[in-house]
């Protein structure tokens, strides 16, 4: 009997952004320099994959920098930490890495930079997220408050309204973002906005990806973890732009066939902390099923690189 045709749409970009492939690249060339066991306070980029692969290499993850023994090197994630984490690191003598992502350091110096010249702060973005909860920690407690939702920027009552700013997390959608801002703008004309968007090119690029895919296609799988915010975005930008059927999956082990029962098109992307052999994984789990026609769509080309930390450029095993 004839297999089913499905045509699948394959984002681009989709996977590794600069920020996150530079992350991992930091846990690599530290495990060549010094060897394992090397400490990373919190997962290094939000992927199962990424993490389990790092972790088999000798990467211990651990949540704060209390369960690091103070003669093996400690990595920051790429999401960035609160200024106290690298003070802490330094009074203890350790040898730290810093593998925060260069669009989320430009954030923490928006936010300095506007309290430098004592404006009231405002962080657009999820609360407990760990690039929130660096950003906040740039400055003395209480000195940014966080807008999570239109219902935030409608009821803010600021200490200053004619002196305020914003900075957003880096991994927002774009189209929330732009209807709190737009409150906030509305009910505060002379607020200060970030120089260029906060929001990150690999995030916004990916979404615009998955918003041409939507168009025809009758199901989205986006491969990335729960844990992951951009990888969430990408999921709930399917499902507004009305896609029959939106799934977060981890890997191809995660989808569930039924889905396909009605399905002639397939869109399909990975978030920016998604490696791509969970794609090549994915489209060779639908091969095995289907008779596929494949197209990649790409809506914008990536060439951006992000240097690595000098104390790493050149390691090798001695």
């Amino acid at each position: 009997m004839a297999r089913k045709a499905l045509t699948i749409l394959l984002a681009a970009p989709r996977g590794f952004c600069a920020g996150v492939d530079r992350a991992i690249q930091i846990v690599e060339r530290a495990l060549l320099r010094w060897g394992p066991p090397v400490y990373v306070r919190h997962e290094i980029v939000h992927n199962k994959y990424v993490v389990d692969k790092l972790s088999k290499m000798g990467a211990v993850f651990v949540e704060e920098l209390d369960e690091c023994p103070v003669d093996r090197p400690v990595i920051f994630s790429a999401h960035g930490v609160p200024k106290s984490v690298p003070e802490d690191a330094k009074s203890r003598n350790m040898i730290f890495v810093d593998a925060t992502c260069p669009l989320v350091s430009k954030v923490h110096v928006e936010a300095a930079h506007h309290h430098s010249a004592g404006r009231e702060i405002l962080l657009i973005g999820h609360a407990g997220h760990p690039e929130v909860i660096g950003t906040m920690g740039q400055l003395p407690e209480g000195q940014v408050k966080l807008i999570q939702t239109p219902e935030d920027a409608e009821n803010l009552t600021p200490n200053s309204p004619d002196n305020l700013a914003y900075v957003t997390q880096t991994t927002l959608s774009i189209d929330d973002t732009k209807g709190i801002v737009t409150i906030l703008e509305r009910r505060f004309p002379n607020i200060s906005k970030p120089h260029k968007e906060d929001i990150c090119y690999a995030t916004t690029n990916r979404q615009e990806a998955v918003k041409a895919l939507s168009r025809t296609a009758d199901l989205l799988l986006v491969i990335g973890s729960q844990t992951s915010s951009n990888s969430l975005r990408l999921k709930e930008v399917g499902q507004r732009e009305g896609v029959p059927i939106s799934q977060l999956i981890d890997d191809a082990g995660q989808i569930d066939w039924a889905w396909f029962d009605n399905v002639k098109v397939l869109a399909l992307t990975a978030g920016a902390s998604a490696p791509e052999s969970l794609v090549f994984e994915v489209l060779q789990a639908c091969r095995a099923r289907f008779d596929v026609s494949l197209q990649e769509v790409e809506v914008k080309r990536e060439d951006i690189v992000f240097k690595l930390p000098k104390i790493l450029t050149g390691a090798n095993n001695t």
